[in-house]
């Protein structure tokens, strides 16, 4: 296995890091990723403590392994800070400038603090703040994208300006990618996209159909699905196809997305991807994807994705010190 400065502050087995991914991440999918050995990762933003609690409880049911909570800085309240900190071995924050009394509440706690960045600015400022790690973002990633800069510079300048363990997150799906980003200094990879088809996902079917099918060409840039959501203005990484089918509509609202309780409109050009529980015009929705989605070629188990990704890294890592040795 392959162990780095992630795999032992954190006490997991593989240098993974699972990507928080909202509604169509979920427990289940994150329970699997740390089952496997990397870190799982659950988003938690927005919810109350008690919610927070009952949701990292659902992971606690299938894995004693270490997992992670995820907040978004728009919707963090600091009494759910607290309630993950003593439950969650990682809590992870993303979209706002680093905070050291949310990093304060964490460590209170006892658990580790990680934030994700998008430029060399915030990295210094997260180890500043007091961050056990740090995962920089290139623009290659799905979703929310943070920076302007690819993840090998961004990694690159952030290596060599913080003492703190540095994970790279963008584009990164195989194994060939993984090998690479460790080799070029990082201690792990966070990865989103290529774990949306896995069988514990909570993504809606067509979604998963759509990222099968789709290359890595088909990742675009985008300001576009900036209707109800909490992180815009942004840029996003996400699928063509769903770009240009809600272009297309002439309907201001694509589905429903039904809640326990109750069911709440989806507009066009709305910020949720289609989890499970959406119904509707899929295609025209948020389907976010990274460079990373040719990668995704069939649904998996997210156990196997895991050793699929450290088995192959780690075989091209020793073939290539061999041959500079």
């Amino acid at each position: 296995m392959l162990r780095t400065a992630f795999t032992k502050l954190v006490g997991v087995e593989v240098p993974i890091q699972l990507s928080g991914m909202g509604s169509v991440g979920g427990p289940e999918l994150a329970a699997a990723v740390s089952e496997a050995g990397g870190l799982g990762v659950t988003t938690v933003a927005g919810l109350t403590p008690e919610a927070v609690e009952a949701r990292l409880d659902e992971i606690k049911h299938h894995t004693r392994k270490p997992y992670g909570a995820n907040f978004l800085i728009p919707l963090v309240q600091p009494d759910a800070v607290q309630a993950a900190a003593r439950k969650a071995r990682v809590v992870d924050f993303f979209w706002g400038f680093p905070d050291a009394e949310l990093v304060r509440l964490v460590h209170k706690g006892g658990a580790l603090a990680s934030w994700q960045v998008g430029s060399l600015e915030e990295a210094v400022a997260a180890e500043k703040a007091g961050c056990d790690f740090i995962i920089a973002q290139g623009i290659e990633a799905g979703g929310h994208i943070r920076g302007k800069l690819g993840v090998l510079q961004l990694l690159a300048q952030t290596v060599d300006a913080v003492k703190v363990p540095v994970l790279a997150a963008g584009g990164i799906g195989n194994a060939r990618a993984l090998a690479g980003v460790l080799a070029a200094g990082a201690a792990g990879a966070r990865m989103g996209t290529r774990f949306l088809a896995a069988e514990e996902t909570n993504a809606h079917p067509d979604y998963v159909r759509a990222l099968i099918a789709a290359r890595a060409e088909d990742s675009v840039r985008s300001t576009r699905f900036e209707v109800t959501c909490p992180l815009c203005p942004s840029t996003h990484g996400v699928l063509r196809t769903a770009v240009e089918a809600a272009d297309a509509l002439s309907t201001e609202t694509v589905g429903e997305w039904h809640h326990p309780d109750g069911v709440r409109s989806i507009p066009r050009f709305g910020g949720a991807p289609p989890n499970r529980q959406i119904v509707g015009n899929i295609g025209a929705m948020a389907m976010y994807a990274g460079q990373s989605v040719g990668d995704v070629t069939r649904i998996q188990p997210a156990g196997e994705i895991v050793r699929e990704l450290v088995e192959g890294a780690e075989k091209l890592l020793h073939r290539t010190a061999a041959s500079v040795a």
